[in-house]
C-alpha cells in the first residue's frame, strides 16, 4: 500500500475520488522504465537505486505517480533487501573500534586495521574475507547500504492495477464507517471474504444469509476511541479480497482534515463490483494465522482417523454468521467443529465469544491461547457450554484428538 503523502485524491463536494492511471502508452512506459531500473539495480545498494530514481523524477509534475509506482516496487511483495556483511554490522564496527583503538589514529593505519580484522575472520568463518568487504561491512545495516538482493518482476500492467487499487485503498485510513452490500453470490465468494474479515481482525457486523445476500457493516480506524493507523490499515487490506466477490457494493464515510480550514469534514466514498480495479490476492482460502498453517502441517503428520477439513460451512447467528476454522470428521460420521481463538483485540474476543454462546452449536470445541487476557477484555467463561483447549505457542493435534475421543458428540440441533 502507499504512504498518506503519496495518496492522490480529488474532492467532488462531499465525494473523493482516489487518482487511478489508465493502462494506456504513456502509463505503461513509465511503469517499464522503473521496473527496468529495479532489474538493472539488482545487486546494488539501495542508495544507489534512490540515486536513479531520483533522476528518473526529474523535475516532471508527475513526481508523485513515478514515487508511488517505486515504493510499491520497493515493498517486499518485489523487492529483497538485504544487510551483506562479513559479520554482524554491530559486532563489526566493535572489532574494528576496539582494533583501532590500540594504535595511534592516523589515516595510513586504516588499511592495516582493515586488513587485520579482514584475516582474522578469515580464520574464524574459514573462508576469504577481503579489506574491502569489512570496509563496506561496517555500515551495511544502513537502509541506503543494504542490497537489492533480489526483484521479483510484474509486468507493467500488473503494477499500474496495484497503483490503482493502492490508491483505493488509502481512502479507508480514516474512514469512520464501512458498509458492504454483498449481494446474491456464490457462497464460496462469501466464505472468502469472511475469512478475509477475521484474518484481519475487523469488527464488523453481518447481516442477511447466503441466499439473498449480505450487509456488512465495519466500524473504522476513526469512530474508535483513539483513532487506530494500524486498524486503518488492516481495513485497506480488505478491499483486495472484496474484488473476489462477483455482486457487490460499497459505501464509506469518511472523516478528513481539510487543507485549508485544517478541520476535519465528513466525506463519502462508494465503489461497487463494476469499478474496473484488479486484485493481487489469490483466489484460495487464506489461513487466518501462521498458528492455522502450522495447526495443518501438524494434523497430517499425526495420521489419524479424522479428517482435517478447511471448507466449513456458514453458521448463521442473530446479527452475524460464523466461520469455524476448522471441520473434524470420522469415517463413522461423527462431525465436529474446530475455531481457533489467538487473536488478541478485546473487542473481537468479545464477539467472538458472543457468537459462540449464540450459536448455540454443541459440536464445537474452542482452542484458545494462553496468552490472551480474557478477563482485562472482558470475557467470562462460565456460560461457554464448548468444550476447550488451551495451548501456548502452537496447538497440539494431540489434544485436540483427545477431546474428540473423550467428549460424547451430539447431533447439533437444526
Amino acid at each position: 500500500m502507499l504512504p498518506s503523502d503519496l495518496l492522490i485524491h480529488r474532492h467532488n463536494g462531499e465525494e473523493i475520488t482516489p487518482k487511478r492511471l489508465p493502462l494506456d502508452p504513456r502509463n505503461l512506459a513509465i511503469a517499464t522504465e522503473l521496473i527496468t531500473l529495479f532489474q538493472t539495480c539488482q545487486g546494488k545498494t539501495q542508495g544507489e537505486l534512490e540515486r536513479q530514481l531520483k533522476a528518473i523524477e526529474g523535475t516532471s509534475t508527475d513526481y508523485r505517480i513515478k514515487r508511488g509506482l517505486a515504493h510499491l516496487l520497493k515493498s517486499d511483495t518485489f523487492s529483497t533487501f538485504e544487510v551483506v556483511s562479513p559479520l554482524e554490522p554491530q559486532l563489526l564496527r566493535e572489532r574494528v573500534f576496539a582494533r583501532s583503538a590500540q594504535s595511534v589514529p592516523l589515516p595510513q593505519m586504516a588499511p592495516i586495521t582493515m586488513k587485520a580484522i579482514a584475516e582474522q575472520l578469515s580464520q574464524e568463518l574459514e573462508r576469504e574475507i577481503v579489506p574491502e568487504q569489512i570496509q563496506a561491512g561496517l555500515y551495511a545495516d544502513l537502509n541506503e547500504n543494504k542490497i537489492l538482493t533480489q526483484f521479483n518482476a510484474p509486468t507493467p500492467d500488473a503494477l499500474l492495477h496495484r497503483y490503482n487499487v493502492s490508491q483505493v485503498q488509502g481512502v479507508f485510513y480514516k474512514a469512520s464507517q464501512i458498509r458492504i452490500t454483498a449481494h446474491r453470490n456464490d457462497p464460496g465468494e462469501y466464505k472468502l471474504l469472511f475469512r478475509y474479515l477475521k484474518l484481519f481482525g475487523l469488527m464488523a457486523y453481518i447481516e442477511g444469509d447466503a441466499d439473498h445476500g449480505f450487509t456488512i457493516t465495519i466500524d473504522g480506524p476513526t469512530s474508535l476511541f483513539k483513532s487506530s493507523t494500524r486498524y486503518g490499515l488492516d481495513i485497506a487490506k480488505l478491499i483486495p479480497a472484496l474484488l473476489h466477490v462477483t455482486k457487490w457494493s460499497l459505501i464509506a464515510d469518511l472523516r478528513l482534515r481539510d487543507s485549508y480550514s485544517k478541520q476535519e469534514k465528513d466525506r463519502r466514498f462508494t465503489l461497487n463490483a463494476d469499478c474496473g480495479l484488479v486484485t493481487h490476492y489469490p483466489p484460495g482460502k487464506p489461513y487466518d494465522s501462521m498458528l492455522e498453517a502450522s495447526f495443518v502441517d501438524r494434523w497430517d503428520a499425526c495420521k489419524s482417523e479424522w479428517r482435517l477439513e478447511r471448507e466449513v460451512d456458514l453458521i448463521p447467528i442473530p446479527g452475524s454468521v460464523m466461520i469455524p476454522d476448522f471441520r473434524l470428521v470420522h469415517p463413522d460420521g461423527r462431525s465436529v467443529l474446530l475455531e481457533i481463538v489467538g487473536y488478541w483485540r478485546p473487542e473481537y474476543l468479545r464477539k467472538k465469544f458472543s457468537q459462540v454462546r449464540q450459536s448455540g452449536r454443541n459440536d464445537l470445541i474452542l482452542a484458545i491461547s494462553e496468552r490472551l487476557n480474557l478477563e482485562k477484555a472482558g470475557v467470562k467463561l462460565t456460560n461457554v457450554a464448548a468444550p476447550m483447549i488451551w495451548f501456548k505457542d502452537k496447538l497440539s493435534p494431540k489434544a485436540v484428538l483427545a477431546v474428540l475421543e473423550d467428549h460424547d458428540w451430539n447431533t447439533p440441533e437444526s
